[in-house]
C-alpha cells in the first residue's frame, strides 16, 4: 500500500465515529490499537474552539485546546498524527476557516457535521439543520476548502426523497471535498429505525469521490467482518462504526472480539495516562457495559467519584498511583527548570519593555538587530551578545541581549528565538533612543545606505559590471543579519 504523507485516503478504511463524549483521545487511541484506520475527534463547536488557547502539554506529551476557564476542550498526540480528523459544528463559513487554521497543523483533515439531530448542534443552525440550507453548506465547504491544506470532509443525513439527496450531494461533491460520509437515516429517525443501504448505494453510483457509510451498528456490524458485509451492501468506499465501536471498540480487529473486561482495562489504561476528566471515562465504560451495570463491577462503576474510584473498581489502583506519580515527577521537574528559567531572566539589573518584534513595520532586509549591530561597531563596542532562554511548559522564547555592559529585553515571551531576539534588540535600541529601521522612521542611516547599496547594485547589474569591492564587502557584512531577518518573518 502506498502511503501518501499529509493526505488522509478515504478509500477501503474503517473509521472511528465522532460521538458526543465517546470521541474524545483515550477512545481514539484504543481503536486505532484495535484496527481502526482514521478516527474522528467528537463535534466540537465553532465559537467554542474560537475561545481556546492552543498549549503545548509537556507533561502528556499533547496538544491541548484549553478554553478561558482552564477545560480542555480538544486534546491530541503524536500516535494519532495523520490520522486523525477534526469534527466541527458550524453554521457560518468565516468561523469555520478560523477553526480550521487554529487546528489544521495538528489534524490530519477536517470535517463538518451536517447530520448531528441532537438539539445542541441544530439549534445554533448547525448539524441537520444545515441539510435545508444547500446554499451555506456549499458556502461553508467550498470556503474550507479553498483556505486549509487539509482534506475537508462532511457528514450528512438523507432528506425526505432519493431525488433530494442525490441532487445535495452532486453539490456537495463540487466544492471539492475530499470524501463525504452519509448516515443512512433521515433527520427525525432514530437507531431504532432501520438504516437505508439502497440511499447509501444510490449516492456511492451517482458521485464519484469517495462515500463513507455510517449508521450500521444496530442492523449490521456486531463483529468485524460485518464491516465490510455493510461496505459491500451499500457499495460505499469505506464504513464509519459508532454504537459498535463504543460498545466494544476490539470490533475494529481482524483477529475477533476481545473480552470486554480486558478491553476495559486498556482503555482505563489511556484514560489515567492522559488525565482523562473522571466523567467522560465513567460514561464511556458505561456505555461498553450496557446491560451489565447491574452486575457487581457495574455497581462500583457508577459509585466512582474519581478516576481512582475507577481503577479501584477494576482492581487497577496500583496502575493509578505508578503513573500519576510518573506523571507529578515530570510536572515538578518541568515546573522547577521553568522558575530556574524565570529566576535567571527576572535579573533587576536588566532593563525591559513589553515589545514584539513584527516583520510588517521594516523595509526588506532590515532587521533591529542589524540597526544594533550597526551602531555597536559606529561607537566601538562589543558586538552585542543574546542569550536566549525557552519556557519547556509552553517552549516560548525570551532573550536577552548585552551591550556596553547593560542587559536589555522584552518583558513578553515570543513563539521563536529570531523573534525573542529582534524584540530583545528593540528594547536597547529604544532605550538608547538609536533608530530601529522602521519604516515610519526619518533619516535612518541604516535605511538609506542600504537602499543606495541596493541602486549601485541594480546599476552595476543593468551595465554588466560587477559589483564594486566596497559594496561586495558591505553585502557580505550584513548577510548574516538578513539571514536572522528572513527566518523572522518565516516565523
Amino acid at each position: 500500500m502506498i502511503k501518501i504523507i499529509g493526505k488522509l485516503n478515504y478509500r477501503n478504511k474503517t473509521i472511528l465515529a465522532p460521538m458526543v463524549r465517546v470521541g474524545t483521545l483515550p477512545m481514539r487511541l484504543l481503536a486505532l490499537d484495535y484496527g481502526a484506520d482514521i478516527v474522528y475527534c467528537e463535534e466540537l463547536i465553532d465559537m467554542k474552539m474560537l475561545q481556546c488557547k492552543r498549549v503545548i502539554n509537556n507533561v502528556l506529551d499533547t496538544v491541548d485546546y484549553v478554553a478561558p476557564n482552564e477545560r480542555v476542550i480538544f486534546r491530541t498526540c503524536e500516535r494519532e498524527k495523520g490520522r486523525i480528523v477534526f469534527q466541527m459544528g458550524s453554521s457560518d463559513a468565516d468561523r469555520a476557516l478560523a477553526v480550521g487554521k487554529l487546528i489544521e497543523h495538528d489534524v490530519a483533515g477536517i470535517d463538518v457535521n451536517m447530520g448531528c439531530p441532537k438539539e445542541f448542534s441544530t439549534k445554533g443552525g448547525m448539524g441537520a439543520a444545515l441539510l435545508t440550507d444547500p446554499d451555506k453548506i456549499e458556502l461553508i465547504l467550498s470556503t474550507l476548502v479553498k483556505g486549509l491544506s487539509k482534506p475537508i470532509t462532511c457528514k450528512i443525513r438523507i432528506l425526505p426523497s432519493l431525488e433530494e439527496t442525490v441532487n445535495l450531494v452532486k453539490r456537495i461533491e463540487r466544492t471539492g471535498v475530499a470524501a463525504i460520509a452519509v448516515h443512512g437515516r433521515k433527520k427525525e429517525e432514530r437507531p431504532q429505525h432501520p438504516v437505508h443501504c439502497d440511499i447509501i448505494r444510490a449516492i456511492s453510483e451517482a458521485v464519484s469521490i469517495p462515500v463513507i457509510a455510517s449508521g450500521g451498528s444496530y442492523d449490521f456490524i456486531k463483529e468485524y467482518p460485518d464491516i465490510e458485509s455493510f461496505r459491500k451492501t451499500t457499495t460505499a468506499s469505506s464504513v464509519m462504526v459508532a454504537r459498535a465501536a463504543m460498545w466494544n471498540p476490539s470490533i475494529f480487529s481482524k483477529d475477533g472480539i476481545v473480552p470486554l473486561e480486558e478491553v476495559m482495562r486498556e482503555y482505563i489504561k489511556y484514560a489515567v495516562k492522559f488525565d482523562n476528566h473522571y466523567t467522560n471515562t465513567k460514561y464511556c465504560l458505561c456505555q461498553m457495559l450496557r446491560e451489565q451495570l447491574e452486575t457487581p463491577l457495574g455497581k462500583k462503576l457508577h459509585a466512582a467519584q474519581s478516576t481512582l474510584e475507577i481503577c479501584e473498581a477494576f482492581e487497577m489502583k496500583s496502575f493509578y498511583e505508578e503513573v500519576t506519580t510518573l506523571l507529578e515527577t515530570k510536572k515538578a521537574s518541568l515546573e522547577a527548570i521553568e522558575k530556574e528559567v524565570n529566576d535567571h531572566v527576572e535579573d533587576p539589573d536588566v532593563i525591559q519593555r513589553a515589545v514584539k518584534f513584527d516583520r510588517r513595520e521594516y523595509p526588506p532586509q532590515i532587521t533591529p538587530k542589524m540597526c544594533l549591530l550597526e551602531w555597536c561597531r559606529k561607537e566601538k563596542h562589543l558586538q552585542p551578545i543574546y542569550e536566549t532562554v525557552q519556557q519547556p511548559l509552553d517552549r516560548l522564547f525570551r532573550s536577552t541581549v548585552t551591550v556596553a555592559d547593560q542587559k536589555y529585553r522584552s518583558s513578553l515571551w515570543d513563539k521563536s528565538k529570531k523573534l525573542a531576539e529582534q524584540a530583545a534588540a528593540i528594547v536597547c535600541l529604544r532605550t538608547l533612543g538609536i533608530p530601529e529601521g522602521k519604516l515610519s522612521e526619518e533619516g535612518n542611516t541604516l535605511v538609506h545606505k542600504r537602499k543606495r547599496e541596493d541602486r549601485e547594485f541594480s546599476n552595476h547589474a543593468e551595465n554588466g559590471d560587477c559589483l564594486p569591492a566596497q559594496a561586495s564587502h558591505k553585502k557580505a557584512h550584513f548577510s548574516q543579519d538578513v539571514s536572522d531577518a528572513d527566518t523572522s518573518q518565516a516565523s
